[in-house]
């Protein structure tokens, strides 16, 4: 009996024995004492631990771990393909930003669907219907964007435009601004009009921030450009209005009765007699867009534009006219963009040219980066390269014989002929076409025209 519990004595001090053993293996060494069992024995076994079957117990045979060995290395094959493909398509989209897209015409027997060919129809397609009507008085206005408190500028505008223009023609003017306008400003600018007058509130949308603007950024980036001294850098409206004047203006009510626009800003002056309609011109001579003066865009404000316009050609190059005029914005096929543009503040164009599908779809394209607000991208260059790309290049056309100013800038008719018929009152050596911070070289350059007599003389 004696050697029956002596045994069992031995049995049981064994147990105790291999029990403290364990919890010794199990017990943390130093650090967080807190820890629990579970925790202690999850740091044990490897986080694919499989508790199931006899995997938990038993060792695994020579057969299951081939297996997973296997697995590993397919995986890791997986990985890297993914890694190449990832890396591949890097580089496609790298290089595809550096190849200039097919201007060639769009191949319209590879549409898959009427509809489709309906929505993606060349530009000048578009507006072709606006042409009809050749001989006969144009479907025109006048437009201005302004303010109440820019009444006594906007009155000046008004007659310079009447006296050398309009008083022979008589086309109508519309007024746009943010804010509702005064009795005063109405009952002024009607006197002082030979045409019929309207006047656009133009709705909150398209003069506020969308959804999706970061407005604290927009704000920061407002203020870097101010320290910077960039022109209208510090300014919000100024950003509204760049895009109002590229996106929206176009859409508003007032002008869905018209096909063309001549854009008056408050303050221009006009320094010559135009005596023919400049509107039916256009519009006999199938033109799209003209300006009268050229400039250099502050590359501080649109560092990012370039690159998001060629995305979006890389996407629709359906849209880029065969004999475009890429020339005038680029002088290596596209690869940058030189800044110049056509100013702005003098538009003589077809409204059908932003009413097309190509500008819609380009518009909403630039406008979803936000960088109308985040840089500072004005309505003039986002118009000139639009034009530039998706018209012909001989339906885009220079004015000049129209005498015209914009502070700081002159375009004054060089040709003496022209000068004295139309009795100019400005002087020719203030021209700015050829001045050296003017693109008028290059817009000459590009449409293989041949410079008047002397033009070398104001490239300084």
């Amino acid at each position: 009996m004696a050697v029956f519990l002596s045994k069992r004595l031995l049995r049981l001090v064994v147990l105790v024995g291999v029990c403290l053993g364990i919890l010794a293996v199990m017990s943390p060494r130093g650090g967080d004492q807190s820890g629990t069992t579970q925790s202690y024995l999850s740091n044990m076994m490897p986080s694919n631990f499989d508790f199931s079957g006899s995997k938990l117990w038993g060792s695994q045979s020579n057969e299951n771990v081939s297996e997973e060995k296997e697995r590993y290395e397919a995986e890791k094959e997986k990985e890297k393909e993914q890694a190449k493909s990832e890396d591949s398509k890097e580089s496609e989209e790298s290089e595809s930003l550096h190849k200039l897209p097919s201007t060639e015409p769009y191949d319209e027997s590879k549409t898959e669907s009427p509809s489709s060919l309906e929505e993606r129809n060349l530009v000048w397609e578009y507006m072709k219907p606006s042409y009809k009507n050749k001989g006969s008085r144009p479907k025109a206005c006048f437009v201005s964007l302004v303010r109440n408190e820019e009444l006594h500028n906007m009155l000046e505008s008004i007659a310079q435009v009447e006296k050398k223009f309009n008083k022979k023609f008589h086309y109508p003017w519309v007024f746009m601004n943010e804010k509702k306008f005064t009795d005063e400003f109405k009952r002024e600018v009607s006197q002082a009009t030979s045409g019929e007058v309207e006047f656009v509130l133009i709705p909150e949308e398209y003069w506020s921030y969308p959804d999706y603007i970061d407005q604290n950024l927009a704000a920061d980036e407002r203020r870097k450009m101010d320290a910077d001294g960039v022109v209208y850098g510090e300014s919000e409206s100024y950003r509204h209005m760049c895009r109002f004047q590229s996106g929206f203006f176009w859409q508003q009510e007032a002008l869905d009765k018209y096909d063309w626009y001549w854009r008056v800003e408050p303050g221009i002056k006009l320094y010559c007699n135009i005596n023919y309609d400049v509107f039916q011109w256009m519009q006999d001579n199938e033109k799209a867009y003209g300006f009268t003066i050229t400039i250099h865009e502050y590359m501080r404000t649109i560092e990012s534009l370039w690159n998001t316009v060629r995305k979006w050609w890389k996407k629709n190059p359906e849209y880029i006219a065969k004999d475009n005029l890429l020339e005038f914005i680029s002088e290596d096929k596209g690869e940058s963009y030189n800044l110049c543009h056509f100013w702005s503040n003098f538009e003589v164009a077809n409204l059908n040219l932003w009413r097309s599908p190509a500008y819609r779809d380009y518009f909403k394209y630039l406008d979803d980066t936000g960088n109308f607000f985040y840089e500072r991208w004005g309505d003039a260059p986002v118009h000139s390269i639009a034009a530039s790309l998706f018209l012909p290049k001989d339906s885009i056309h220079y004015f000049s014989d129209i005498g015209y100013n914009h502070i700081p800038y002159d375009n004054c008719p060089l040709d003496k002929n022209v000068f004295k018929e139309n009795e100019c009152e400005c002087n020719p050596d203030n021209d700015f076409t050829f001045h050296s911070y003017a693109c008028g070289v290059q817009y000459y350059n590009s449409q293989g025209l041949t410079k008047p007599n002397g033009w070398e003389k104001y490239n300084n």
